[in-house]
């Protein structure tokens, strides 16, 4: 009994001209699987529904329980924190009092790079800590300052500096951090966290390492106590001019090189004790990670000593330093954000974003990996967008997940994201209680703190190795990435390896290349002795046979015929069955990449097999100009050992979903190949559907089923989903190609021999080694030129059995051998 919702469903498809049975190619509602699969007599029938939109729908909108579920995975500490204990807090406070330790010289640093004064580094890694934790699915990330990202907002505030002289650049910086951030946050609140997977690592790997050539190159000069030198520029240009000045050099430099030698001189001689002393390696590692601290202390007191006399009257420091720190949050406001600020920096927002997004996402990806727990991106990026939304209220600029402080952070031994607010605790102490320290911090010194932090984010030249190894195209992408880094800005080098590996990633897509597939059979080998499947203890001596003593070891698997995956080149293969072809795609089948492969599938169709009737075309001015046929004086029954177009076999394992183009060119070139095997039919088979809206898609375009027998009318034309040659109804342009095209073969049918077996026949005996199934009548001769086949197994089994595809589906198959079996007892039928 219909519903009222049905029954309203079909008035509305009446009254717009809808036909709900536009698909019922076969005219029938036959349910049968073929002679490949069990009767229904001998199987339980199971009829498969088709997924219906309703159905998509409640699959893709959340019901209750999952809203529930999504606005409590927004606050994932709550998972975690009821179960806190002292042990945990241990860890924790060792980690977060290193990580703070470093912390406070580094943000003063990247202050630096952002053109911003030093205390908006420590009111970022502040808030940053701070807040994280509430929405962290990451123990090890620490957000802060970090190099790339303070050098991109340095960038921004100097471009709006130009165009918005009298706004001052906190006020930009924070501008910068709030609209990035609420773009980060909406992405990360829809869950679509999955985009970070649209950059790939060797455009990552290109961006951070030109990223910190240029960052390194650019705080040379102060290193050196260089003037003169404008670090805004092109690094080779940096470079270029900090070598023509190199005379410049003054006193900093002292501080610079000394304060860089014993940076890593500090780390190279705790990874030597390390090595040598392993019971204490854990206390080599902490003096290790606090070398940055010791270092800024000690330049701190050479630098007093130097400049005491300086600031007690008032003169010029010998040994520039930074100068007066306020103490506390001087900075703290509602932030100021108009129109023309945020246009003054629109078309750096996408390198913003996309540098918040791959920095934090790609670390924390890889420690929870190594830690051994599962992050969620999306919830990283609503922890990224929080932070830096609320971050400008203190004085925030933008902050991301730093590289450095989180693996210090993972050694240190953190057990939870609340290490975090022990680290806020430490940046706090320092706000309050060392400003007056500050002062005497030398700028030479900062420099070097920031070259020996970016220099661990240049990928080493072995990492490059075995990225040629894995992927050689790839290479050049990295290289492509740093040097144009290197040679116009760190955001054109993101946007080039984005745009390139997406190329890349297009290009693989829209020529990606399908395998023929060929039958061998292999035994299943330990040692020289064959497995026997039949027992249950594989290790046992007493199932292992020679190759002598059982057969049952062999099974058929399908290996492309060309062994461009690799296979041994000595197993012969060819197609399975002479005119049934195995197609496999490789990398889904969609609209890009449908054309290239049907193009592929037909010239290999038409180059191993011949037109079933050659003589179809009984006029030489009835045959199409790309068929010109024979040369003038030779019989069109020339002998052809070719077979005749049978089946084809698509394995779609590889497919997930398609859609209408793919469908209509399948459909095209069915009906292509159907003329081209008239007065044949060609069935189609498809193995290994894993998506029900795939097998809704290609049931509704006529798949599926088995293709009607030709009547007297002629040819039947599948009809299509769109296609310009269609356009006109009866009257288009198809609907005459198909009249004439019948008329055609009408007529060559006519003028042979009544019977068409007997005419078969007489061209198998002429040709001596026709194998097409209409032209010999016999499929056994055409099995003496097939290395692959080994028949077809007859035998049946008793008992009740479960069908595995819907019944309604014949030609839909579980897996290739299914559908290879299937085809095969067609072919033979069709030959009796």
């Amino acid at each position: 009994m219909a519903t009222t919702a049905t029954k309203v469903g079909h008035g509305l498809a009446k009254a717009l001209g809808i036909d709900l049975h536009y698909r019922n190619e076969t005219g029938s509602d036959r349910i049968t699987r073929g002679e490949s699969v069990f009767s229904i007599d001998s199987a339980d029938p199971y009829v498969e529904h088709e997924p219906t939109a309703w159905e998509w729908i409640t699959d893709t909108l959340p019901n209750g329980p999952q809203l529930l579920q999504y606005f409590y995975s927004l606050f994932p500490f709550v998972h975690w924190i009821t179960r806190y204990n002292l042990q945990w807090l241990t860890g924790d406070l060792v980690a977060g009092i290193t990580v703070g330790a470093v912390v406070v010289p580094q943000s003063m640093a990247y202050a630096k790079l952002a053109q911003l004064p030093v205390e908006f580094g420590l009111y970022s890694s502040f808030m940053g800590v701070l807040i994280y934790w509430f929405f962290a699915t990451s123990k090890d990330i620490t957000i802060g300052p970090v190099a790339v990202l303070s050098t991109v907002t340095g960038n921004v505030i100097l471009r709006a500096e130009e165009r918005l002289p009298g706004v001052p650049r906190d006020i930009v910086a924070s501008s910068l951090a709030i609209i990035s951030g609420a773009i980060v946050l909406f992405l990360g609140l829809i869950r679509l966290g999955w985009i970070v997977d649209l950059i790939s690592l060797p455009a990552i790997s290109a961006f951070m390492t030109g990223s910190a050539i240029s960052i390194a190159a650019g705080q040379v000069p102060a290193m050196m106590g260089i003037t003169g030198v404008n670090t805004r520029e092109p690094t080779y240009k940096v470079i270029i001019n900090t070598l023509k000045h190199l005379g410049r050099t003054d006193i900093n430099a002292s501080f610079g090189l000394t304060a860089l030698f014993l940076l890593y001189g500090i780390r190279t001689t705790c990874n030597l004790l390390a090595k040598r002393f392993p019971t204490r390696a854990k206390t080599i590692f902490f003096l290790n990670t606090l070398r940055t601290a010791f270092v800024i202390l000690l330049y701190v007191l050479f630098s007093y000593l130097v400049n005491r006399d300086a600031r007690k009257h008032g003169r010029k420091p010998r040994v520039t330093t930074l100068g007066s720190v306020p103490r506390g949050f001087k900075h703290a406001r509602v932030p100021h954000i108009t129109t023309d600020i945020i246009k003054s920096f629109a078309t750096d927002l996408p390198s913003t974003v996309i540098v918040l997004l791959i920095e934090h996402i790609s670390i924390a990806k890889s420690f929870g990996r190594v830690n051994n727990y599962i992050i969620n991106p999306s919830q990283e990026l609503v922890a990224i967008g929080v932070t830096n939304c609320l971050g400008p209220f203190l004085g925030a600029y933008p902050a991301t997940g730093s590289f450095s402080r989180t693996a210090i952070k993972s050694k240190a031994g953190v057990r939870t994201p609340f290490a975090g607010v022990i680290t806020a605790v430490v940046v706090l102490l320092a706000i309050y209680a060392l400003p007056a320290m500050f002062w005497y911090i030398p700028n030479a010194a900062l420099s070097a703190v920031i070259i020996h932090a970016v220099g661990d984010l240049i990928t080493p030249p072995n990492t490059v190795y075995q990225f040629w190894r894995i992927s050689p195209l790839e290479v050049f992408i990295f290289f492509a990435g740093v040097i144009v880094t290197v040679f116009s800005s760190i955001e054109n080098g993101i946007y080039v390896t984005v745009s390139v590996s997406a190329a890349m990633f297009g290009f693989r897509a829209f020529k990606a290349k399908g395998r023929f597939m060929g039958r061998a059979k292999i035994h299943s080998v330990v040692g020289d002795h064959l497995l026997d499947p039949s027992a249950e203890n594989k290790r046992d001596p007493g199932a292992r046979k020679s190759p002598q003593e059982s057969q049952d070891s062999m099974r058929n698997i399908f290996l492309p015929i060309d062994h461009r995956d690799g296979s041994n080149p000595l197993i012969e293969l060819e197609d399975p069955y002479p005119g049934i072809f195995i197609y496999r795609f490789s990398e889904g089948f969609n609209y890009p990449n449908a054309n290239h492969y049907l193009d592929q599938l037909s010239e290999s169709i038409f180059a191993k097999t011949r037109r079933t009737n050659p003589a179809g075309y009984s006029r030489l001015g009835d045959r199409p100009w790309n068929d010109p046929g024979p040369r003038r004086g030779k019989d069109t029954t020339e002998a052809d050992a070719r077979p005749t177009l049978k089946a084809i076999i698509l394995d779609m394992s590889s497919v997930n979903n398609v859609d209408l183009t793919s469908i209509q060119n399948l459909i095209d070139v069915r009906n292509q190949l159907d003329k081209y095997a008239a007065p044949d039919t060609v069935d189609w088979h498809f193995s290994n559907i894993n998506n029900r809206w795939t097998k809704r898609a290609l049931a509704a375009a006529g798949f599926g089923y088995y293709s009607p027998e030709p009547d007297n009318s002629g040819l039947h034309r599948w009809k299509p989903i769109f296609s310009v040659a269609e356009i006109g109804g009866a009257d288009s342009a198809a609907a005459e190609a198909e009249v004439r095209h019948n008329k055609q073969l009408q007529r060559s049918m006519s003028q042979q021999h009544d019977d068409i077996e007997a005419g078969r026949g007489v061209r198998a005996e002429e040709g001596g080694g026709g194998d097409g199934s209409s032209e010999d009548g016999s499929l056994n001769k055409q099995l003496e030129y097939s290395k692959a086949y080994g028949g077809v197994d007859r035998k049946g089994k008793s008992g009740r059995i479960a069908v595995v595809q819907g019944l309604n589906r014949p030609l839909f198959h579980v897996d290739v051998t299914a559908a290879l079996d299937s085809a095969l007892a067609n072919a033979q039928r069709k030959s009796h």
